[in-house]
């Protein structure tokens, strides 16, 4: 068995290429050290890089669900208010239609009054139902024009849904359109009240039956707000969700990227005091040579 030949030229590239590793081992201590980061690039860790990649889209797909969640409750909070603030215009005006049916105690005077009083109502329930959200009508579906209902109270929108989705695969609708609200047609809010001023001015008598039909808008009004709450109340629950999945989907990504500072220190320390050494051996072991015997 014969060893190998150990020349001066060999145990130099060696030392070198030692000292290279030591080298290389420290700059990657101090360079994880001053980002706070294990991966600085994927081939520090391919399999840490590829995890770190996917929980970065999970994070991102969290955040749209998030952004999605608090625009569909900026929606349905909207749609909200605005039912509750139509609701108390609708029980004054049943207020005001029960005193005209009371023939024997009102007279035509004051049955003008209240007429005047619920035509202003029903002005302020058509600005209502056409109250805008980011630049849209609020009831009018998905409709680009600036107002769900016209003049007269006839609605102009249209009843399609608008959505938002707050999770993976799971879709809600923010919105609730005029007709749902507040009945189409003849039976419309708009239409009844419109009724129930005419009643009033020539013929209370016939405002028991125009009574019982606000009665079935006021229903359907009510029907809507709860539906609304309870979408609310759906979406907010999916908010919360996406909340503690973001702080967990943060917390591993935080595993996999970055640096455990007091171990980045103890190791760069140990990396210091091994390049140290190595340079140490390395002027030992190269230091002699023929040059220094032919002095």
């Amino acid at each position: 068995m014969t060893s190998p030949r150990i020349t001066q030229r060999l145990m130099v590239e060696r030392s070198m290429t030692a000292l290279q590793t030591g080298m290389g081992r420290l700059g990657r201590a101090q360079e994880q050290l001053s980002t706070g980061r294990l991966i600085n690039r994927p081939s520090d860790s391919p399999t840490g890089a590829n995890a770190a990649m996917r929980l970065r889209e999970e994070l991102a797909a969290g955040n749209q669900y998030a952004r999605n969640a608090s625009d569909g409750l900026s929606w349905l909070g909207r749609a909200d208010n605005t039912l509750t603030s139509m609701l108390d215009g609708v029980r004054r005006s049943r207020d005001l239609m029960l005193q005209g049916a009371s023939t024997g105690s009102t007279g035509t005077d004051t049955r003008r009054a209240l007429a005047a009083e619920v035509t202003q109502i029903r002005e302020s329930l058509l600005s209502l139902a056409n109250t805008e959200h980011l630049g849209r009508p609020l009831f009018g579906g998905t409709t680009g024009g600036g107002a769900a209902y016209d003049v007269a109270g006839a609605f102009v929108g249209d009843t399609e849904a608008v959505s938002r989705t707050v999770g993976a695969g799971v879709g809600v609708r923010v919105n609730i359109s005029g007709p749902e609200a507040f009945g189409a047609g003849a039976d419309s809010l708009f239409a009844v009240l419109d009724e129930a001023v005419a009643a009033l001015e020539t013929n209370p008598g016939a405002l028991g039956g125009v009574l019982d039909r606000l009665d079935a808008v006021s229903e359907r009004m009510r029907t809507a707000l709860a539906d609304v709450g309870t979408r609310y109340g759906r979406v907010e629950s999916a908010l919360t969700t996406v909340d503690s999945t973001t702080i967990d989907t943060h917390a591993a990504l935080s595993e996999v990227e970055n640096v455990d500072i007091a171990k980045a220190i103890v190791d760069l320390q140990l990396q210091e005091v091994a390049y140290q050494a190595a340079l140490g051996a390395t002027a030992r072991v190269i230091q002699p040579s023929l040059l220094d015997f032919l002095r």
